[in-house]
């Protein structure tokens, strides 16, 4: 546990620039494990598809990481874990999701689903939950780490040990 910081809470970060959300980004793929299931939640342009290039960065992911919109889903496997990123802003149902196979890679990747939320938290029995914001005028982000079981709350307290530059003080 974190000092001033309980087990389990949530972990939040102003980012001012897209470098500094590439960085948690980078930061986060530190803690990530096989099985992973990331999910991302925020406006258009809160800074999704930009936590993970540098999450992609951080796994050593040497292909573009570029938004899924259009496709549904990338897999990148030159990584050190293969990466999954899926945006669900398109699908209307569990169905769906059920037809993008997306828990076929799951056990040996991470998984990371921008829109995803209400959607695919059953393809793990833990996982992390992002919400991104823009704070403000500018180039401002703000970020909260949201543990959803399994080990994510240790996880986090060693993120928010070697990312605490970044951390907001609110």
């Amino acid at each position: 546990m974190t000092e001033g910081r309980p087990q389990g809470a949530p972990l939040r970060f102003t980012l001012p620039t897209a470098d500094d959300t590439r960085a948690l980004g980078r930061a986060l793929a530190d803690v990530l494990a096989p099985g992973d299931l990331v999910v991302l939640t925020g406006p258009l342009g809160a800074g999704k598809t930009v936590l993970v290039q540098g999450l992609g960065a951080g796994l050593g992911i040497g292909s573009p990481v570029t938004s899924p919109t259009f496709v549904i889903a990338r897999v990148h496997r030159d990584g050190r874990l293969p990466l999954v990123h899926a945006d669900a802003y398109r699908l209307a149902s569990v169905a769906e999701v059920d037809d993008l196979d997306l828990d076929a890679d799951s056990a040996e990747s991470v998984t990371v689903v921008e829109w995803g939320s209400g959607l695919v938290e059953r393809l793990a029995d833990a996982h992390l939950e992002v919400r991104l914001d823009r704070a403000g005028a500018g180039d401002t982000r703000t970020a909260e780490l949201v543990p959803r079981g399994g080990t994510w709350p240790a996880r986090l307290a060693r993120l928010a040990a070697v990312a605490a530059p970044a951390r907001s003080r609110s």
